[in-house]
């Protein structure tokens, strides 16, 4: 079973559970783009391009447009998978042609802070996004198998417009911002954008955008005493539960508490 978690542009990412038994009759199926797929439980093989490999959790395959693959279950039942698809453009930008057609790779020390990154943010547990989280696994496999740092200098240009973002999403906190719309104004795509601002801010957008968020709600908390719920939406914070979680996590106390400090 997959269910589609996040469809953004060029980057789509899906749930896959699959109950699969040894005895089970495999069948072939077709990779429709370039994917990373971050094991997080369970086992599988995988059988594309004329070789075999068995993946377990931490493992990460590689899938390379239009080739066939099968999928086996000869050892153990089920497993699942956070897999992350992208636009032929996006993943040109982030890995080398040869990369994606190695088909897999062991679980690594190197990629599974990024797995579970990844994860933690398809649950919302954390403020990098899932797209961002996506770009982020993929080029980290990448490095790995090319061996390189992708380490370059930033130019003033480019940390002109990672500043000049930086300015547009404090401004703009309350609206719904993705990574397409906060890489736009800068006339860079989203990848090169993502690797930009990181690199000379320090965060990721989307960490950014929530600490404006939290920072503007703070502010509001402190001066009026308008609803939390009311602010925590003006705030761009649509979960309150999550706006909670976030903010206890950052300062400490409930929004309510922090009024209520302030106050005293």
């Amino acid at each position: 079973m997959a269910v589609t978690i996040l469809q953004r542009g060029a980057i789509t990412a899906l749930d896959y559970r699959c109950d699969a038994r040894p005895g089970d009759k495999p069948f072939a199926e077709l990779h429709a783009s370039m994917s990373v797929s971050y094991v997080r439980s369970g086992t599988f093989g995988y059988h594309s391009r004329g070789k075999c490999y068995e993946l377990v959790a931490g493992s990460l395959l590689i899938g390379n447009a239009g080739d066939e693959f099968t999928c086996t279950h000869e050892f153990a039942h089920g497993d699942e998978c956070l897999s992350f698809h992208f636009a032929p453009d996006v993943a040109e930008e982030v890995a080398k042609a040869p990369f994606w057609k190695i088909g897999s790779l062991p679980p690594m020390a190197q990629t599974a802070a990024f797995g579970e990154a990844a994860q933690a943010a398809a649950q919302q547990d954390t403020a990098i996004a899932l797209d961002e989280a996506a770009l982020l696994l993929a080029q980290r496999a990448g490095t790995i198998v090319s061996g390189g740092t992708h380490i370059s200098r930033t130019s003033a240009r480019d940390r002109r417009r990672a500043i000049e973002a930086a300015l547009w999403i404090d401004a703009s906190c309350g609206e719904n911002i993705d990574l397409r719309a906060a890489a736009r104004p800068s006339g860079l795509s989203p990848f090169h954008f993502l690797r930009v601002f990181t690199r000379v801010v320090g965060v990721t957008p989307h960490q950014y955008l929530i600490r404006a968020r939290l920072r503007k709600a703070a502010r509001l908390l402190a001066v009026s005493g308008r609803p939390v719920t009311e602010i925590a939406l003006e705030c761009g914070f649509n979960d309150i539960a999550n706006f909670t979680r976030s903010f206890r996590r950052a300062a400490g106390r409930s929004p309510l508490a922090f009024r209520n400090f302030c106050k005293a």
